[in-house]
């Protein structure tokens, strides 16, 4: 049991914020894994890049789509209990992968299982924690733990590369499993459920500060669940948010995430180098999406989005023209790494506005499952149109293009008025 009380008053919420921007963190270099894993299963299993980029779309899917269904399951059983559960579930799949000998096994082990466990260490649980356990500076926090993904490439890519490039695959996979496991008792013994766990409100929330309750916490989650998305769907901002969130997956951890070593591989540079590239976008990204928070908090968040969809859109257009020189990579890595994850806290803004704090978070689930669903495309896509052109240049020309899209369709959002009436909340 967790102790009922706690040190540092409102300002708890920062360590468990600390906690699980560890966790995010994990689960995103477990999610990009299989970008540094794609040129050694070839070499070690002779495996083609279709067939890898098959179990990272997987993955992906599956990682968006529990995504929903964990926020809604968090209110029903618990957080600390659900996170417990995709740690354990992460860490073992990462391990059992360490005896496969067939194409089907890192289909279910890197795809289904590590997707599944990932799904629920993702940013809706980012999101569910900051209406947890925030009053105020919503977007900041929220900036701060959508960063983690970029730290998770800082971190682990390069660490991963070398691994990868000087043992193969089966080292980054102990790797992974080993930091997953580690969690579990950070999070067993730092994470309460909620502040009024220990006696506490929310920061910057007055002392009679009564948190909205979920309608998820009480009956069937997976009804619940279903029948928000039903309601959100009769919505145009959802498909708003839904088709920008999609090509924003498509444009990142899609493509970018899971080709680039290989793409950089095709033009003659190193994985460790190509790493690199990858982790100087981490350090970008660790930036502009902090500072993107800051900015979602004072600023239109629809407009925030038209830029960095524009930007991101450009910056994909040019990579392919840029000769590949240390001048040019280091000049995309800057353009497209500052907003790499930066669309985050203006679409969770958006969402809260349009959908309300008790029905957000599972909305915004659903929005982050278009994210996946787009990625899982582009993982696959890219890797087919590798095999079939034998390079990378146009999937990353369409993706530029779809950014540009994404970038228009931002500026039609409308939150004005709630998207729809909320559920009644029990007495």
């Amino acid at each position: 049991m967790i102790a009922h009380s706690r040190p540092f008053g409102q300002r708890y919420a920062f360590v468990v914020v600390a906690v699980i921007f560890l966790c995010l963190l994990i689960a995103a270099g477990l999610r990009s894994a299989p970008a540094v894993m794609m040129l050694p299963l070839e070499e070690s299993f002779g495996w083609r890049r279709d067939v890898v980029s098959l179990a990272a779309a997987i993955g992906i899917f599956l990682y968006g789509l529990t995504g929903p269904f964990a926020a809604a399951l968090m209110e029903r059983v618990g957080l600390r209990r659900t996170l417990l559960a995709a740690l354990v579930l992460m860490s073992g799949s990462t391990a059992l992968s360490l005896m496969m000998t067939e194409p089907w096994h890192l289909l279910l082990t890197w795809g289904v299982f590590s997707g599944v466990g990932s799904g629920a260490v993702a940013t809706v649980l980012g999101a569910t924690i900051v209406n947890r356990w925030f009053k105020t500076n919503r977007g900041l926090v929220m900036g701060l733990m959508s960063a983690s993904a970029a730290t998770g490439l800082l971190v682990f890519l390069p660490l991963l590369a070398a691994l990868a490039q000087s043992g193969g695959w089966k080292p980054v996979a102990i790797t992974i499993a080993v930091a997953t496991a580690s969690l579990l008792p950070l999070v067993y013994l730092l994470v309460p459920e909620r502040p009024a766990s220990i006696g506490m409100v929310r920061y910057g929330a007055e002392a009679d500060d009564v948190p909205p309750v979920p309608p998820a916490s009480q009956g069937n989650f997976l009804m619940h669940t279903l029948n928000t998305l039903r309601r959100a769907a009769g919505t145009r901002v959802f498909w708003y948010l839904f088709a920008t969130f999609f090509i924003c997956g498509f444009t990142t951890n899609g493509l970018v995430g899971t080709h680039l070593i290989a793409f950089c591989g095709d033009m003659g540079i190193g994985e460790v180098q190509a790493a690199g590239l990858l982790s100087l976008m981490g350090i970008f990204d660790l930036i502009g999406t902090t500072l993107s928070g800051w900015l979602t908090d004072r600023f239109d968040p629809r407009k925030l989005l038209g830029v960095y969809y524009a930007i991101r859109g450009l910056s994909l257009i040019y990579l392919p023209y840029s000769g590949f020189s240390s001048t040019s990579l280091i000049i995309f890595a800057v353009l497209y790494g500052l907003d790499w994850i930066a669309t985050v806290p203006p679409t969770l803004r958006l969402s809260n506005e349009a959908f309300g704090d008790r029905s957000g978070p599972i909305v915004f689930g659903w929005i982050v499952a278009g994210h996946q669903v787009g990625a899982a495309t582009a993982a696959l896509f890219g890797g087919t149109m590798r095999e079939l052109q034998g390079n990378y240049e146009l999937a990353f020309l369409i993706a530029g293009m779809t950014a540009i899209a994404a970038a228009c369709i931002s500026l039609l959002i409308n939150t004005s008025r709630p998207a729809f009436e909320p559920e009644p909340q029990a007495a």
